[in-house]
C-alpha cells in the first residue's frame, strides 16, 4: 500500500479474504456481474434461509459458514461437487454461508476478471420493516461509479422480500454502511435500537461493524462475528473518546475515495483497528487465527 494508489487500483487488487488461488482462472471465465450472480446463487445457499431451500442443516454443514478466504470457500465447493463453476448445483450440494460468504465470493470473482470490487458491512433495510439488519454487501466499480449490489438476493429472496428494485444495482438507502448508519444515529436522525440483528441491536453494535466496514474497506474482510482491537463489548456504553474514534472512523468510510490515503494510514497506524493475526469469534466463542479457514 502506498499513498499514490488510487482506491480503482487498490480494489482491483485480490485481498487476502478475496484471492482465489487455483480456482483465479475459473472464476475469470465468468464474463460480467450476471454470471458471477449466477455462479454465486448456484454454489452457495445462506444458513438463515436453508429452509425456504428444504434443507435442514447439519452442524458439519453449518460450520462452513465460519470460512473466512474465498479461496478455502472454493474448495469447499469444489469437494462437494467438482462440476464447473457456472454449473449451479441443488441446494443440497451448495455449501453454506452468510451474506459475508456471498460478498467475498463475488468480489474475488469479479477481482478475476479485473472488476474492482470491495465489500462493505451495514445494514440491509429490505429484510424486516423499520429495522436495518446486520449485512453484507459488494461494491464495484462499473467505470463511472460504485454500484451496491446483493449478491446473496436470488429470485427465490427477491420474490420473499417483495423486493421492487434490482439487488445489483440497488437505489441509495436501501443497504445503509455502518458509517453512514453510525452518523444518522449520532444525529438523531436514527434510532441505534433499530439497527443490529435478532435481540442484539445499538451504538455498540453499530461500532462494530464500523470496525468490520474499516478493515473490508481495506481488503481485510472478516466474519460478522469476528470481534478485535477498538470494538466495543455487547452492550457496552461507549465513553466520550470512543464515540469521537468511531465519529471519525465512520467519517472516513462514508468519504472513502476522497480521503482513500488517510483511510489506510489509520489502518496501518492503529492497532485498535487493524485485523491481528488472531481474533475473537464470537459465535464459537474462541479466538481463531486470521489466516486459517
Amino acid at each position: 500500500m502506498n499513498g499514490y494508489e488510487s482506491p480503482v487500483d487498490f480494489y482491483t487488487r485480490p485481498g487476502q479474504m478475496t484471492s482465489a488461488g487455483p480456482h483465479a482462472a475459473a472464476l475469470a471465465a465468468l464474463k460480467g456481474v450476471g454470471a458471477v450472480a449466477a455462479a454465486v446463487h448456484g454454489t452457495l445457499l445462506h444458513d438463515a434461509w436453508a429452509q425456504q431451500y428444504d434443507q435442514v442443516l447439519t452442524p458439519e454443514r453449518r460450520a462452513q459458514s465460519h470460512t473466512r478466504p474465498a479461496r478455502a470457500i472454493l474448495d469447499t465447493i469444489m469437494a462437494i461437487d467438482p462440476a464447473p463453476f457456472d454449473i449451479p448445483r441443488p441446494p443440497d450440494k451448495r455449501s453454506i454461508g452468510t451474506c459475508r460468504n456471498f460478498t467475498v465470493l463475488a468480489c474475488a470473482a469479479l477481482k478475476a476478471q479485473g472488476v474492482p470490487a470491495r465489500a462493505r458491512c451495514g445494514f440491509g433495510m429490505y429484510f424486516e420493516a423499520g429495522k436495518g439488519i446486520d449485512h453484507w454487501i459488494t461494491e464495484y466499480w462499473d467505470g463511472e461509479r460504485w454500484v451496491s449490489a446483493d449478491f446473496q438476493i436470488d429470485d427465490l429472496q427477491r420474490a420473499a422480500l417483495k423486493l421492487d428494485f434490482d439487488p445489483l444495482d440497488q437505489p441509495p438507502g436501501k443497504f445503509l454502511s455502518a458509517g453512514e448508519t453510525w452518523q444518522r444515529c449520532r444525529a438523531g436522525a436514527a434510532d441505534p435500537g433499530k439497527f443490529g440483528i435478532f435481540d442484539e441491536s445499538g451504538f455498540w453494535f453499530i461500532a462494530m461493524n464500523l470496525v468490520r466496514d474499516f478493515a473490508a474497506l481495506n481488503n481485510m474482510d472478516m466474519l460478522p462475528w469476528d470481534n478485535w482491537g477498538a470494538m466495543p463489548q455487547p452492550e457496552e456504553e461507549i465513553s466520550p473518546d470512543g464515540l469521537a474514534r468511531f465519529d471519525r472512523l465512520a467519517a472516513l468510510t462514508v468519504d472513502a475515495d476522497q480521503r482513500f490515503g488517510e483511510l489506510q494510514a489509520l489502518y496501518q497506524d492503529d492497532a485498535g483497528l487493524r485485523v491481528p493475526a488472531q481474533v475473537f469469534n464470537g459465535v464459537r466463542q474462541q479466538m481463531e487465527n486470521v489466516g486459517g479457514a
